[in-house]
């Protein structure tokens, strides 16, 4: 920071909102018909050594602090990061566990150093070839625990569907189909195929019919394929049901058992769960085969010195939202963390535009600039950078004090990782998180996995933004003062004087507009979001509905009291007495009663037969209507009041 700038640097610029960043680093592969792993030459997976596994339940501590050590593995965007360090005395690495050469060489790529506690307990009992019931929460790193040894035992020379994930939801489906595509990185011709609801059936068929060897789905949407036929599990190896409890608790029961039903009798089953109910207990009993349990004690919290706020903003609002922040905010240098490595340099770029000295780190960047970059943050050359989570793995300095998530992280643990960035060795800290309207449910988990509530914060007014600006401007001022070369330029201005006829004051504001370079010193409102206006339809006339003259009114001794609706009326009636759907008029459905309009004169053998028809277990006793609704228009029944006259 310089001397004329005490906060942080720059006198921003208002400018038009910045376009949204993009919400999922592999968004672009996700939404294709597959997960392409790049080609790399293919290296053969040596046969794992069968480890012991105990038939006791592994039961793990796994405290996650606010410096995670070591690293607790969640899904990140991918990006290159240093090879990693050899594992600390009594830690495991990954290269003791088995893995195949080629996953273990993605590990490293992304950063990941030693194993988290479920990692290790779980990686070698499924490289083993045993089931594994996992009890742990989001966030303690169970999508390498199963996606590891998957890939380090999967045929990618295959074409069928060897795996497959189910998940409760299509935003955690696609967060494993990434993780899966990070660490397959360099198995060549291995394809992951995420399916969900809301996406094309096109593009997931095209994707099944050029054959995946991995499918990660959600539960309904797996369904669909196998009743399509276009999904074939008859060749399946492995099943992972994550987040078991979740599918239960939304109603997914039958369809999981659907499912599994489906799948080979002889398969390695892996189930995740943050709790034990009833529910899960049955299905581990009646499809895995002596499981092996890992229990993961998960103790995630947050530091207590840093000050932590969320700000709900729209995602074309963001980039005004952190200009606003960044010059009313007290503070030092600045982390500004992002999904995607292109919102990196779009968004250093948007800030350099507006007079900030900011820089981009992320993995596409070479480690020697990425290492001077980080210089440059520590010696004040810059003072805001902006970085995805694996960049910024193993960032510690002491000039950051703020935090600013511009993008909130999917994950809990990402989360309490990125705010350690600031408030270390015990100095103070902020963090700043910018939430959509879309993304409460991402703001609730954090603070659930937390445990602790976030404040949501203000953001500052054009008031104070221009208030600070002026406040700056006058303090640059009395720097400038003091500041060598003032004697000559002062000899120029007075000169300038003197042969213009100009006040001294009109010189001095003529300087300051120069050195603005055409831009607005004072902020202005942004122009309100367009709200897209939705034509007004021309309102249709209901035609009077048609009747028939060949129907008459019947009526029948089932209604809502017996949960009935005019699907099963119809399917009974028309089953037992061997009509056609075309012989059902208008169907009303009371209370404890229903009127059918069915053709006036019925068979006497429908008759005979629809005698003993019973629609959730009550016979029908299907009779001519009388016009008795005057009785049921009572609340208590009984006959209707005589008129007086």
């Amino acid at each position: 920071m310089t001397e004329s700038q005490p906060e942080f640097p720059g006198e921003p610029v208002a400018a038009p909102p910045a376009e949204p960043a993009e919400a999922v680093e592999p968004a672009a592969e996700a939404v294709e018909p597959a997960v392409e792993a790049e080609p790399a030459p293919a290296v053969e997976a040596e046969p794992a050594e069968p480890q012991t596994v105990a038939d006791e339940p592994v039961v793990v501590d796994e405290p996650v602090a606010e410096e995670p050590a070591p690293e607790p593995v969640a899904p990140e965007p991918a990006a290159v990061a240093p090879a990693a360090a050899p594992a600390l005395d009594g830690e495991p690495a990954f290269a003791d566990l088995g893995i195949h050469p080629d996953v273990l060489r993605a590990l490293t790529d992304v950063g990941y150093e030693t194993p988290s506690a479920i990692q290790a307990a779980t990686i070698p009992a499924l490289m083993a070839g045993s089931d594994v019931v996992g009890l742990a929460q989001t966030g303690t790193g169970k999508t390498a625990a199963f996606a590891v040894p998957i890939l380090s035992k999967i045929d990618p020379t295959s074409s069928a569907t060897q795996a497959l994930v189910l998940a409760p939801t299509r935003e955690l489906a696609l967060q494993v189909a990434e993780a899966f595509g990070r660490y397959s990185a360099h198995l060549p011709r291995l394809t992951v195929l995420p399916i969900y609801g809301g996406s094309s059936y096109t593009v997931q068929l095209n994707g099944l019919r050029r054959g995946a060897q991995v499918v990660v789905g959600t539960p309904g949407r797996v369904i669909d394929h196998l009743e399509r036929g276009t999904l074939d599990l008859s060749k399946l190896d492995y099943l992972v049901l994550d987040e078991a409890d979740e599918m239960l608790q939304m109603g997914f029961a039958e369809d999981v058992e659907r499912i599994l039903a489906d799948t080979p009798e002889y398969k390695q089953v892996a189930l995740f769960s943050a709790t034990m109910p009833p529910g899960i207990k049955k299905l581990t009993a009646k499809y895995l085969h002596d499981p092996v349990e890992v229990t993961v004690k998960s103790k995630t919290q947050t530091a207590e010195n840093i000050t932590q706020r969320y700000f709900q903003v729209s995602y074309p609002r963001k980039m005004d939202a952190l200009t606003r922040l960044l010059e009313v905010e007290q503070g030092d240098a600045m982390i500004v963390f992002v999904r995607t490595k292109q919102a990196t340099e779009e968004v250093a770029e948007k800030l350099r535009a507006r007079g900030f000295a900011a820089a981009a780190i992320n993995g596409d960047i070479p480690q020697a600039v990425r290492e001077r970059t980080i210089a440059q943050l520590k010696d004040g050359s810059i003072d805001i950078l902006v970085a995805t989570d694996v960049a910024a793995r193993g960032l510690d300095v002491e000039r950051i004090s703020h935090v600013v998530n511009f993008d909130i992280p999917h994950d809990p643990e990402s989360y309490v990782h990125r705010i350690g960035r600031t408030g270390r060795a015990g100095r103070s800290g902020t963090a700043l998180l910018f939430v959509t309207p879309r993304e409460r449910h991402l703001l609730n988990s954090i603070e659930r996995v937390t445990r602790q509530k976030l404040v949501e914060g203000q953001l500052p007014s054009v008031e104070d933004v221009n208030a600070q600006r002026v406040e700056k401007f006058r303090d640059s001022i009395t720097d400038a003062l003091n500041a060598p070369g003032f004697e000559m330029f002062r000899r120029l201005i007075e000169d300038y004087e003197r042969d213009n006829d100009v006040p001294m004051a009109d010189i001095a504001a003529a300087l300051a507009l120069q050195s603005r370079d055409g831009a607005e010193f004072l902020m202005t409102e942004p122009p309100p979001e367009k709200k897209r206006e939705r034509p007004e339809r021309p309102e249709r006339e209901r035609a009077p509905r048609k009747t028939r003259d060949d129907l008459a009114t019947y009526r029948i001794a089932v209604g809502k009291k017996h949960k009935v609706g005019p699907g099963s009326i119809v399917g009974a009636i028309a089953n037992e007495g061997g009509l056609h759907r075309s012989d059902f008029g208008h169907i009303t459905i009371k209370s404890d009663f229903s009127l059918v309009e069915l053709p006036a004169k019925l068979s006497k053998q429908t008759l005979k037969a629809l005698e003993k028809t019973r629609i959730s277990g009550v016979l029908i006793d299907l009779k001519p209507d009388r016009g008795r609704a005057s009785y049921d228009a009572r609340p208590s029944g009984g006959k209707p009041r005589r008129q007086e006259r």
